[in-house]
């Protein structure tokens, strides 16, 4: 008999390469989801849902991160939340409508294990979409900015609570069969979202979408990962209860997000603090300073150009302020506050649309008198004479007499000699305190 014997490799031949292992299987229908059908579009859906209302209120936030992120707080959970809902619904209700849910029921794979890879996609895809949103909002305000920077905290919570959202709505849609489901989940979920921010209960902060007032303050240290564990809970309990094999095991999710409620509810509006950034001053080099606040340190060159007129007029006055602060900060006895600045009206990206505005609302902050409107009444001629020198030094200082409608006696204030003027603007800013008509200079 004849040996078959296969020959001998030669001699310093190359091993032959081993085979390649075949992809993760779990990995290869991830791929293929996140391909095909309405999935990608999540995506684009959700950052177009988020950047059109930025883009079309630019003026308002561009310049300050609080105002950057408040808005984009705003538009990514009531907005993008309710239609990341809506993908997820209608990609959980995918298999009814192709008639194919029995036939996935007889696979070997488990029921978690199928939700995970059909939901999963639709959560990636509204995460992507967010992100770009907030890459591409972050770099839009940054040319204009300060000090400060986007809170880390808040867009984790954002981008938990678009997540979790899009796993509710992929349950609702395999429990729902009606095709109408995904947009009405949509309205239900924006009515949803939108209507705890009317309350005044504290309450109203277990609502992922309520509205922040996020210039000039910051969450809580605490504040992602105990609002991650209560959204994230209340998601995950139905998703449990709906795929889980052991349904009770709902409740654990259940559980931990009843355990934090309460610190959220009794936090209430400390859940954000006053930013200390804020808080610090930013002042030039001229006499008199000009400070304006830590979030708003670009704005000083504009604020000192602006101001250059009335300060040019109140050189050497006795009296004068020696320093001109934020708003925010409680001038002291020789100082005066500046005007306080809405984005989108009064400044905008970090230009003043009207600096002659500006410099007449820093006079009116300088020249304004707190009195009793009893004053009126008990002497209606003293308080006539009083208000209109008041204007007329307004109007004076502004060097915009339209600010200030009919100053009297403009034409004695201005013809007066320079040093003449100067003793007389000394005494009447020594009077800017006083609520009585004969402290004031008779002009």
């Amino acid at each position: 008999m004849t040996d078959t014997m296969s020959p001998p490799e030669p001699t310093g031949a190359a091993p032959s390469p081993a085979p390649r292992p075949a992809p993760h299987a779990a990995r290869s229908v991830l791929r293929a989801e996140l391909r095909r059908g309405s999935v990608p579009w999540t995506g684009p859906v959700v950052a177009l849902a988020v950047l059109v209302p930025m883009v079309n209120k630019a003026d308002e936030w561009q310049g300050s991160w609080g105002e950057t992120q408040g808005l984009l707080h705003s538009a990514a959970t009531l907005i993008a939340g309710p239609l990341a809902a809506a993908a997820g619904c209608w990609q959980g209700g995918r298999e009814h409508r192709r008639r194919t849910a029995g036939l996935w029921l007889s696979v070997p794979r488990g029921q978690p294990a199928q939700l995970m890879m059909a939901a999963l996609p639709v959560a990636l895809w509204a995460a992507v979409g967010y992100l770009v949103a907030l890459a591409g909002v972050s770099a839009a305000t940054w040319p204009y900015t300060g000090a400060g920077g986007p809170s880390a905290a808040v867009a984790v919570t954002d981008l938990c609570a678009l997540v979790s959202l899009t796993f509710v709505g992929f349950v609702v849609g395999r429990v729902c069969r009606w095709r109408l489901t995904a947009p009405v989940l949509a309205a239900a979920g924006y009515v949803g979202l939108g209507a705890p921010s009317y309350l005044s209960s504290d309450a109203r902060f277990l609502n992922p979408a309520q509205q922040f007032e996020l210039h000039g303050t910051v969450p809580v240290w605490w504040f992602a990962p105990v609002m991650v564990l209560w959204v994230g809970g209340l998601a995950l309990a139905p998703v449990l209860g709906y795929a889980a094999r052991r349904r009770y095991l709902a409740l654990v999710p259940l559980a931990v997000a009843a355990s934090v409620a309460p610190l959220i509810v009794g936090t209430g509006e400390g859940l954000f603090r006053d930013d200390p950034v804020a808080a610090r001053l930013v002042c030039g080099d001229t006499v008199p300073q000009i400070c304006v606040g830590g979030l708003d340190g670009p704005l000083l060159p504009r604020a000192s150009e602006a101001l250059s007129g009335m300060l040019s007029r109140l050189e050497g006055v006795p009296g004068a302020p020696v320093r001109y602060v934020d708003p925010a900060v409680r001038p002291g006895a020789d100082e005066s506050a500046l005007p306080s600045l809405t984005r989108g009206w009064s400044v905008v990206r970090n230009e003043f649309p009207d600096p002659v505005d500006y410099a007449a609302q820093t006079v009116w902050q300088l020249t304004a008198r707190d009195c009793p409107a009893s004053l009126e009444q008990n002497d209606p001629a003293g308080a006539r004479r009083m208000w209109e020198t008041d204007d007329a030094v307004a109007g004076y200082l502004a060097d915009r007499d339209e600010a200030f409608p009919d100053p009297p006696h403009p034409a004695r204030l201005t013809a007066m000699p320079d040093a003449e003027r100067k003793v007389w603007l000394g005494r009447f800013l020594a009077s800017r305190g006083s609520c009585d008509p004969q402290e004031v200079p008779a002009l």
